[in-house]
């Protein structure tokens, strides 16, 4: 049921009807009711990823998974406090405009699961195929349609055209506009870096189809090797395959806090209490929740799904461009 009022959500801020979020009388699992135990109120992002449990004086946000298992954390207060050490910067949809083209992959891959290479997604699809995990987003699609296929068998899939796609790009024969640097992103990277902000690059997607995309916006952009430019680099490591060793990614990405918080912890050094120095920017929901949730500064920006996935309410700030982020990052606006 949509908000018709608005409600408070401690550390988190005010929800009301323009949010998009959801009102519910108890959280997916069951393990928290509305009116019992302490529970003043429960409501849900407009894509229903992320639940918020509110006890009146705090509260606990509930990540939601398509294939494992439900997870709480507790929502930090947050702060902006000058002068901004540490800019936490998403990759796809954020630094680089390639959204459409991992839809696509997930598009095709679907398409080989049907044996139909007509299939298209739909557009009331699209918060639900960017932002998380390739097993999320996948996974999603099985439900909706093919119900009872393998996630594994999408998941090969899924790679066989990614391997295919990455190795046409990397030789110039890939698809136009593939990947393309967000309008302005240049000049919002090196103004930070002459300000001696430490920068810091996370995406959910795996380190395979993330380095070849970064390099490709680097080289556009005519900023030489990203290894040297950023502070720290992580991504949702290596897939995990039969005949392979892979890494922890599938069920920890966005919206899920650890890539920023392990990232600005561990990858620059900031520590936790020092989080009101740190902003995160996103494009999308998940990204915005997983920002939000590691519990520093979140803004938004334009151009991804934040509105259509409801998640608006949880960003510090949302702007259309670098520009207007900048003015926050110095503190004069």
């Amino acid at each position: 049921m949509l908000l018709d009022k608005k409600i408070l959500i401690p550390d988190l801020g005010e929800v009301g009807p323009e949010s998009g979020f959801h009102l519910l009388e108890k959280t997916e699992d069951g393990r928290f009711v509305t009116g019992k135990n302490g529970v003043v109120d429960i409501v849900a992002t407009g894509d229903e990823k992320v639940e918020f449990v509110s006890f009146g004086d705090s509260s606990l946000a509930c990540v939601k998974s398509a294939i494992a298992y439900p997870t709480y954390y507790p929502v930090q207060p947050v702060k902006l406090e000058m002068p901004v050490k540490a800019v936490l910067m998403d990759l796809d949809g954020t630094t680089v405009r390639s959204e459409e083209f991992w839809i696509w992959i997930i598009q095709m891959s679907i398409a080989s699961l049907l044996g139909n290479p007509k299939f298209e997604l739909e557009e009331a699809d699209l918060p639900y195929v960017s932002g998380h995990s390739v097993s999320e987003h996948l996974q999603y699609c099985i439900d909706k349609y093919c119900p009872g296929a393998s996630l594994d068998k999408a998941r090969d899939f899924y790679f066989e055209h990614t391997h295919r796609e990455m190795e046409e790009i990397m030789a110039g024969r890939g698809k136009d506009g593939a990947f393309t640097p967000t309008e302005g992103v240049k000049d919002f990277l090196l103004e930070l870096k002459s300000m001696g902000v430490k920068l810091g690059l996370v995406t959910s997607g795996l380190y395979e189809k993330a380095w070849p995309e970064i390099l490709s916006a680097f080289k556009t952009l005519g900023m030489g090797d990203p290894k040297d430019f950023y502070d720290a680099i992580i991504s949702a490591g290596f897939p995990l395959r039969k005949g392979s060793v892979g890494t922890l990614g599938e069920l920890s990405p966005k919206p899920h806090p650890w890539l920023y918080s392990e990232t600005s912890i561990v990858g620059l050094g900031e520590a936790f209490a020092d989080r009101n120095h740190v902003v995160g920017i996103e494009d999308s929901g998940a990204g915005a929740c997983s920002v939000r949730l590691a519990g520093y500064t979140t803004i938004g920006i334009a151009g991804g799904n934040i509105v259509d996935s409801g998640t608006k309410a949880v960003c510090t700030y949302y702007e259309e461009n670098f520009n207007d982020i900048m003015k926050i990052i110095k503190g004069g606006k």
